[in-house]
């Protein structure tokens, strides 16, 4: 019977993940815009939910505006990690206040909900690169992803463990 709690843990992660849902913050319907197409067409003043990786925190005087790299949104609204590479492009989203470039570090993952106000031209090493900017009425910094090891049950340790005569405990070499 021991293998069917692995199997219920499965089926429960799996039900449990199917069910996943946008933050209160961040929930709401957005028409398909992405950076790249912000860039290409008029698209200024349509809603959009857009995230990824913070590139820099830039706080001015009355508002902090932030250059990412954009990344597709999962279900939940979160920028999806497992696919790196995948990006419309660069944006930069500024926000009223101040937001501390220590928290809001590089390679932080965040999702804006704003409006496309125009665009912007930065330059990245040589070349002049226009980016869509957004007015950010939500920033929603995602928390960090630890990295979990998991060990299957049981877990064999050959040094920790029902030694000969000694009951449960610490067992040094092999008898």
């Amino acid at each position: 019977m021991s293998f069917l709690r692995p199997l219920a843990v499965t089926g429960l992660a799996i039900a449990l993940g199917a069910c996943a849902t946008a933050p209160k913050p961040l929930q709401g319907q957005f028409p398909g815009v992405t950076p790249r197409d912000a860039v290409v067409g008029v698209q200024t003043g349509a809603q959009v939910r857009w995230g990824g990786r913070i590139v820099e925190t830039k706080p001015g005087a009355n508002s902090t505006c932030f250059e990412m790299i954009s990344a597709p949104l999962s279900a939940t609204g979160r920028p999806q990690s497992d696919t790196p590479d995948a990006t419309d492009g660069r944006f930069i989203a500024c926000r009223a206040g101040f937001y501390d470039p220590a928290i809001f570090s590089k390679g932080r993952e965040v999702t804006f909900i704003g409006r496309v106000s125009g665009t912007e031209t930065t330059r990245i090493g040589e070349y002049d690169y226009r980016l869509p900017k957004v007015d950010a009425d939500v920033v929603y910094l995602w928390p960090k992803v630890r990295e979990v090891q998991v060990r299957p049950y049981p877990y064999y340790d050959p040094f920790w463990g029902p030694g000969p005569g000694w009951g449960w405990g610490p067992r040094w070499g092999w008898w």
